[in-house]
């Protein structure tokens, strides 16, 4: 197996060392009560703590669930400078809608989403998802070549950009369809071990390597949603605030671990 794009560790580890860098050095999560919540909220708690900072509580909360207001209040007055949100899909776009209408990021503290697509970002729209901070490995409008393609791809899905996972899916066939054409087979150990000899050099992600446990490294990027006034366009969505050398962000290869 060859493991593309992102996984909890890199999303958790990249988004908490950052912002405890920035001053944001304590932290209150909001966790979905199972495997995943569970793996973002422990990994990014762990850097937190690593890194210098404090995790002051944590609310767990039963998958799915569209309503809010209790943990967020929870959050809100453990006075934590940062409020991590430990989930994804619909419950993370409720949690980010809710706390725009209370006004928590406007009331200072910050709002760190691990696992956030740029598609969730715009279904939210700036004035919701204003100053979320969040890690990603791809973003349209990184650079020339992101660009680019992005464009083809908009091109042929009604102008909807795309996010990190059409992305990786697009670069990691190209690396694969490369090593069925360099050993003229589709044997599937012959061909994982072209993948794993053959340095990534990706104008998507960047140069990286797949390495001996199947992990594909490559820079991540912590971001933060614009504000209103900022965006220029239904898709002008981030600001860089640091970008993440491959080398860091993903699970050092002696460190054992499930990469979810």
């Amino acid at each position: 197996m060859v493991h593309w794009t992102y996984d909890t560790w890199a999303l958790a580890h990249g988004t908490a060392r950052a912002m405890v860098q920035q001053g944001g050095t304590t932290w209150f999560f909001i966790t979905a009560d199972y495997a995943f919540g569970h793996a973002m909220a422990r990994d990014a708690g762990a850097v937190v703590q690593a890194s210098g900072g404090t995790v002051v509580g944590q609310s767990l909360y039963p998958l799915p669930s569209s309503d809010f207001p209790s943990t967020l209040l929870q959050a809100t007055s453990s006075g934590a400078k940062v409020i991590g949100l430990a989930n994804g899909g619909a419950d993370l776009i409720n949690a980010i809608k809710q706390a725009g209408e209370f006004g928590i990021m406007q009331g200072g503290q910050a709002l760190a989403g691990p696992v956030v697509f740029i598609s969730d970002i715009h279904a939210l729209g700036t004035q919701a998802a204003q100053g979320l901070v969040l890690t990603e490995a791809f973003y349209w409008d990184l650079n020339d070549a992101t660009r680019a393609w992005s464009k083809r791809f908009g091109a042929q899905n009604g102008g909807t950009m795309p996010t990190m996972v059409h992305a990786g899916v697009y670069s990691s066939m190209m690396h694969y369809l490369a090593a069925v054409r360099d050993t003229n087979s589709k044997d599937a150990d012959a061909v994982m071990q072209r993948m794993c000899a053959t340095p990534v050099h990706d104008p998507l992600f960047g140069d990286g390597e797949v390495r001996p446990d199947g992990r594909v490294t490559h820079p991540m990027y912590l971001f933060r949603v614009k504000m209103p006034a900022q965006s220029k366009g239904p898709w002008d969505l981030y600001d860089t605030l640091a970008t993440i050398p491959a080398a860091d962000a993903f699970r050092p290869l002696g460190e054992r671990g499930c990469m979810r």
